[in-house]
């Protein structure tokens, strides 16, 4: 079984493909509950007509289900709280910047 920190370090592998930050860096992801070999992620999107949304969520069921222990990876997607540029890391931010976007 694997622990949150492991969850949360493999979704820090998944990019959004529109900037090069992971989801975790743009706080797409709000929580991550690991119950014996089934990880449930619930996250949002940056939008409701995001064109990635497929995308990402195999994405995320790839990485965490690639984790010793995983069998099973639900993704539930969730709008409330609507996801907001103040859930962008301080990392994410900087990096942001570096490209000339601002966060």
């Amino acid at each position: 079984m694997p622990t949150d920190r492991q969850v949360w370090d493999a979704l820090g592998g998944v990019t959004d493909p529109e900037f090069p930050l992971s989801i975790v860096d743009l706080g797409m992801v709000y929580g991550v509950q690991v119950e014996a070999t089934r990880t449930r992620v619930t996250m949002t999107f940056t939008s409701i007509g995001c064109p990635a949304i497929d995308m990402l969520v195999a994405d995320v069921r790839e990485a965490v289900g690639a984790l010793p222990g995983v069998d099973e990876v639900d993704v539930e997607i969730v709008w409330d709280p609507p996801w907001t540029r103040d859930r962008i890391s301080d990392r994410g931010r900087r990096v942001l910047a570096m490209y000339g976007v601002v966060g």
